[in-house]
């Protein structure tokens, strides 16, 4: 038994390794995608990416707002629980929740417009 892990072990030894497929580091040469987005992408003042497609249409790309969904629903839901201090508080949770939820996806959206 010995003699077979023994083989297994100095096999997988001999074998070479496959390189790791990664990204080059911020400071080398860009030659492949991230050359292609560096040319198509364009930042606007307040932060939107932004490019004109193969239409001649701009595009851009901006939060949706997910991240402020989720710690509103949170801090809401903590805020509820606090103020409804009767019975079994579930209601003002659900309801505290719901609240943030709306208020913070609308604070990280933002009102940028695509065009």
């Amino acid at each position: 038994m010995k003699k077979a892990i023994f083989a297994a072990a100095a096999i997988a030894l001999a074998l070479p390794a496959a390189p790791a497929a990664a990204d080059p580091p911020p400071w080398a040469p860009a030659h492949g995608k991230r050359a292609k987005d560096a040319q198509r992408y364009y930042t606007s003042n307040n932060g939107v990416r932004y490019w004109r497609g193969d239409d001649g249409r701009y595009y851009c790309r901006r939060s949706n707002g997910t991240t402020g969904l989720i710690v509103g629903a949170a801090a809401g839901a903590l805020a509820g629980r606090a103020i409804d201090t009767r019975g079994e508080r579930t209601t003002g949770t659900i309801l505290g929740a719901a609240a943030g939820a709306l208020l913070g996806k609308e604070l990280t959206s933002g009102n940028v417009r695509c065009r």
